[in-house]
């Protein structure tokens, strides 16, 4: 099998109802979904699954040293890529370690198949070793979870639960595996067709309220579109760029939503919210018509909702009707996956094309305001000539790399001046636990998506406090020559924790000093990966190009000041108008 494709000789010979074992039954019927790597780590209740793959030459399967590497790796393979992610772990402590993990990709919408092993049925619910319910552990965060007590039925549940995973919204789908069935000897039935009478998602909106919606926009002279995850995780770029081609409307992208608008696009505002640029939070709260796309207005984009978008209408479009109306007023609510949502809105508009043209000129002043506010108060920062800036190497990355690289980042300061000073010209390549905020998750996804994108820059931006959560998976990437580029600002301190706690707290810094972090020169070294070093401009500029030029995993410790922030900020609790602009 290459690249998730089984050639047709394979897939005839699978497809045989031969007598095996449910694990061979997990095996064939993971193949015949197309799935290119299973992320993973043995235990005794999976250890039938795991004698199955030996000698098992299509089957790819990647041993990580920890089962929430494995979860965080499915899940950058799958933002990566729009495919499933799976993952496999053992009963008990194998499953709940995975619990961050799945949490991380519910809250983001990302589809995932997780699998657990579990005690034989004849042992569930004795308190025997290394049992845990992991169906009722992880049913608040999860779209679905499965106990298959038949080897029978594995064949079906595997199939719906990669449906229920990759369609509607996305999601994490659980499927639990007693240690008996993945033993049991039974004829192999795939099925050929789905049925879920319970699970149909709708996607097609309703036409009425894509004709408001047109007519909304053609009323508005201050008009501004936010996109979000929604908009990458649908495919809706091309007809997001389609939309804003044919109406100049402004646009801003949530974390999430980055590199749906090509960062070059000179109707990009940048990210809104708490540390947003200037210009799309006075859009946001100057706009008369904010249509947001697949966001669902997180607080850390709202900020304060008395203080949110209050001179406009807010008309939302998003895949979850649960989502429309649950946190901002909406008055135009359109359910529907977000690409044939803006298709048809697009359709609709063309039908209307010399309103349009006029609609244009009654609006370009708006546009031409929020382009000069775009560049008249742009990011910015303190530049040095003898300290290494955090912002300066999110700079060079973008150069170096031209948009074009998949970057994956963990949580904190690092986290966004990666996305604001990052430059994203294309969707899924800005990967971060934006819902969950999940520390430990920049390196192991980086690993994922730099599978499913064997021949694309992956680069993985950490600091050091989340790069010790799971710095455990650099033997992977030095085993397996996985080619990620790993970048550590390396300040020394948990640093969004210290900005509040100096910005907030009135500089009383409690508990956040990691002095006493690893040389992580020696430890990428000690597993094998090549470690470089800068602290300053010209040797940043040096090791960077080195990392490049090297064929394999590369570790980049970037030493930077403990006391830089993040700028622009708004304090938990204020509104969008508190913005706190930094020094020049």
């Amino acid at each position: 099998m290459m690249n998730g494709l089984l050639s047709a000789d394979a897939r005839e010979r699978m497809l045989k109802r031969d007598e095996i074992s449910g694990s061979e039954i997990l095996l064939r019927t993971l193949l015949l979904e197309g799935v290119e790597c299973v992320f993973g780590y043995p235990g005794g209740a999976v250890l039938y699954i795991y004698d199955a793959m030996h000698g098992n030459p299509d089957f790819r399967h990647l041993l990580t040293r920890h089962e929430q590497g494995a979860i965080h790796a499915a899940d950058g393979y799958a933002r990566s890529t729009g495919k499933t992610g799976v993952c496999l772990a053992t009963s008990g402590p194998g499953a709940t370690n995975l619990v961050t993990g799945i949490a991380t990709a519910y809250m983001d919408s990302v589809p995932l198949v997780v699998i657990t092993g579990n005690v034989a049925t004849s042992l569930i619910g004795t308190d025997s070793f290394q049992e845990a319910d992991i169906i009722g552990i992880t049913q608040p965060i999860t779209k679905h979870g499965f106990l298959v007590r038949r080897a029978e039925d594995l064949a079906r549940t595997i199939r719906e639960a990669f449906y229920i995973a990759n369609t509607g919204r996305k999601g994490p789908v659980l499927v639990d595996i007693p240690k008996d069935v993945s033993a049991d000897i039974v004829p192999f039935v795939y099925p050929e067709t789905i049925e879920l009478p319970g699970y149909a998602p709708e996607t097609e909106p309703r036409e009425a309220d894509v004709r408001e919606l047109a007519d909304a926009i053609l009323e508005s002279r201050k008009p501004l579109l936010l996109a979000g995850g929604g908009v990458i995780s649908s495919g809706a770029s091309g007809e997001l760029a389609e939309l804003i081609g044919m109406t100049g409307i402004p646009v801003t992208t949530t974390l999430l939503g980055l590199g749906g608008v090509p960062a070059s696009h000179e109707l990009w505002l940048g990210m809104p919210g708490m540390h947003g640029t200037y210009a799309a939070n006075q859009a946001l709260m100057q706009c008369d018509l904010l249509v947001s796309v697949g966001a669902r207005f997180d607080d850390r984009v709202t900020m304060r909702l008395d203080g949110f978008a209050r001179r406009a209408r807010i008309a939302h479009i998003d895949i979850d009707a649960a989502e429309i109306g649950k946190l901002v007023p909406t008055a135009i609510g359109v359910a529907g996956d977000a690409a044939l949502v803006l298709r048809t809105l697009n359709e609709a508009l063309r039908e209307r094309l010399e309103e349009i043209e006029d609609w244009i000129e009654e609006s370009a002043p708006w546009a031409d305001h929020v382009r000069r506010m775009k560049h008249e108060v742009p990011l910015r920062y303190r530049d040095s000539e003898t300290e290494l800036k955090p912002q300066y190497v999110m700079e060079m990355i973008a150069r170096t790399t031209g948009g074009d690289a998949i970057v994956t980042t963990d949580v904190g300061q690092h986290q966004m001046w990666a996305a604001q000073y990052g430059r994203y010209e294309h969707p899924r390549t800005f990967l971060s636990s934006g819902g969950l905020g999940t520390m430990g998750f920049g390196f192991p996804s980086a690993i994922g998506a730099q599978i499913g994108n064997p021949n694309r820059l992956v680069v993985s931006v950490n600091g050091d406090g989340g790069m010790q959560m799971c710095s455990q998976e650099l033997a992977v990437c030095a085993i397996h020559n996985i080619p990620v580029k790993i970048v550590v600002f390396n300040n020394r301190t948990l640093g969004m924790i210290r900005q509040w706690q100096e910005l907030i707290y009135e500089s009383r810094y409690s508990h956040i000093d990691l002095s006493g972090s690893p040389d992580f020169v020696k430890l990428a070294e000690a597993y094998g990966v090549k470690g470089l070093r800068a602290s300053n401009k010209a040797e940043a500029e040096r090791v960077w190009q080195e990392a490049l030029e090297t064929d394999g995993p590369v570790l980049i410790d970037f030493v930077i000041a403990k006391d830089e922030l993040v700028f622009p900020m708004i304090p938990q609790g204020k509104t969008l108008a508190d913005m706190i602009l930094g020094e020049e």
